[in-house]
């Protein structure tokens, strides 16, 4: 397997649980050129750390002829021919994208449905890869190693009050009345992640707010952490990924399917609705783990 080509679009916490599939591929043709076409931001965390060769944005337009059922553009024919292996993990509902490949006769595609039928999301990605001797039972990649955070004679939180959707996120001033209690209990140092949707005084005063910042940095930051807090998120991802203990409130979407499935992440969950978890129950289940550590 010389060169292998990967279609996987959507946000940061979609292109996260795909890692173990790229890991897979590159443990099984390590001298291999891969490519990805998807999250370019995101991907890039995983061009620099050696699961990528290269990165192509799922936003340039030579991508909408393999929506379409005329031939494809000979130029974008013969290169898409130049690979051994095509895995496509993008939406193909009506296998527009299918009827195209493969493009020569040695070349094998496999393609799958862009959501997730299997928990968690991880496994449905590398479920395909069976397929050519592949296999693990290892869903969460790490993209860094514990950074120093033991040696901080105070604890380094940091926290992510948002998501991609509002009815997913724990009430606002549930999260101030946990920082306040961070700060006076713990002595913690808070560092506050935001997008740049959310407001540009979010928890004004509680922490340091690290706003919309380029993923290489954030992870950057988040490795110095002794404890992430935060929801079904990308950035909940990347702290898993960035191996930092992390506590994850949930409540619409499942656990199962979307938490990291790694041992140093634990999940609340009380019912569909984040309200009913309690600023106590988080408190407790900090102070745990806090204790667990000293």
């Amino acid at each position: 397997m010389r060169k292998i080509l990967v279609l996987r679009g959507g946000a940061l916490g979609d292109f996260l649980v795909t890692l173990p599939a790229l890991a897979l591929l590159r443990a099984g043709w390590p001298g291999a050129r891969i490519e990805l076409a998807g999250n370019a931001s995101a991907a890039e965390l995983a061009r620099s750390r050696g699961l990528l060769d290269a990165v192509h944005s799922q936003h340039e337009a030579r991508w909408v002829a393999l929506y379409e059922t005329a031939p494809l553009p000979p130029d974008f024919a013969a290169w898409l021919a130049t690979f051994d292996l095509v895995v496509n993990f993008w939406p193909d509902p009506g296998d527009e994208i299918a009827g195209h490949f493969p493009c020569c006769d040695a070349q094998r595609f496999l393609t799958a449905s862009a959501l997730p039928g299997r928990a968690p999301a991880a496994a449905h990605y590398c479920e395909p890869l069976r397929a050519l001797g592949l296999a693990t039972e290892m869903f969460c990649f790490p993209l860094e190693s514990p950074g120093a955070a033991s040696l901080r004679p105070a604890p380094l939180v940091a926290i992510h009050p948002g998501s991609g959707a509002p009815r997913k996120n724990w009430p606002l001033d549930r999260w101030a009345q946990l920082c306040a209690w961070l700060r006076a209990a713990h002595g913690a140092e808070l560092l506050i992640v935001a997008g740049a949707a959310e407001a540009p005084d979010l928890l004004a005063g509680h922490g340091r707010l690290l706003r919309n910042l380029p993923l290489a940095a954030l992870a950057a930051q988040l490795v110095r952490c002794q404890l992430f807090l935060g929801h079904d998120s990308g950035v909940s991802h990347l702290a898993a990924a960035c191996s930092v203990p992390s506590i994850l409130l949930f409540g619409p979407t499942d656990p199962a399917m979307w938490a990291p499935p790694a041992p140093h992440v634990q999940v609340l969950r009380r019912g569909l609705e984040l309200e009913t978890i309690s600023v106590a129950e988080v408190q407790a289940a900090i102070s745990q783990f806090l204790a667990d550590r000293t």
